[in-house]
């Protein structure tokens, strides 16, 4: 069952002579629980096609459909609303909140959304990335690698159909990578919700069920 699919997507930037391609014409389809890495080099277009999938930009041409809907449809209030409850985004900077505990920033989206946390739903994510004992900590008080399991406590928090990461261990170290994603794939599984991943590293895609690369914009293998 397709949870995510793209028909013609594209991304250009510029006019005529000074037109860059940043996406042309990406066809691609995500099966319901699956883990899909997506590779390329800087500037290959991996991370527009990211933003793109998540809501963040707007297409020059094409369409994202989630879940029977096609987001490009939605007015920007609806697509506010629709990336809340059904998306979860884990960046590379993790971007929590300063001021608010472990346990605050993990259910911020639910609260954002007028939403009661599901306690036992939260704490089995924060069991499941042993976050237990930091639960009352601020993030300056914890390592890259604790922020980013937070980071990915809060993607999971209110269950969303899709997780799409972008380079979500590019400032960790290769042990501390291999742990954050092998807790994510654990999650997700665990959770039924499907994981696309953007990465410059084909040691961290191996982990993926299924591997694209897109070079110049389009995808040239799966």
């Amino acid at each position: 069952m397709k949870i995510l699919e793209t028909k013609n997507l594209k991304k250009y930037y510029g006019k005529e002579d000074n037109r860059v391609k940043a996406l042309d014409g990406i066809e691609l389809a995500v099966e319901k629980g699956e883990f899909l890495a997506i590779v390329g080099t800087s500037g290959s277009g991996k991370s527009t096609l990211l933003h793109m999938l998540g809501g963040l930009d707007v297409p020059t041409a094409g369409n994202v459909t989630i879940g029977g809907k096609e987001i490009s449809q939605m007015t920007d209030e609806q697509l506010t609303i629709f990336r809340r409850r059904q998306i979860g985004f884990v960046f590379q900077n993790y971007n929590l909140v300063s001021m608010l505990n472990v346990y605050e920033n993990i259910v911020l989206p639910l609260e954002l959304d007028g939403n009661k946390p599901d306690r036992n739903y939260i704490r089995a994510i924060i069991e499941l990335l042993h976050l237990q004992t930091m639960t009352q900590r601020f993030p300056n008080n914890l390592s890259g690698g604790q922020q980013q399991r937070v980071a990915l406590a809060r993607a999971l928090a209110s269950k969303p159909a899709i997780v799409l990461a972008d380079e979500p261990t590019g400032n960790l170290d290769s042990k501390t990578s291999q742990e954050v994603l092998g807790l994510l794939k654990m999650s997700i599984k665990k959770f039924g919700q499907t994981l696309v991943m953007i990465t410059h590293n084909n040691e961290i895609a191996q982990l993926a069920d299924r591997i694209i690369r897109i070079e110049d914009g389009k995808i040239v293998n799966r």
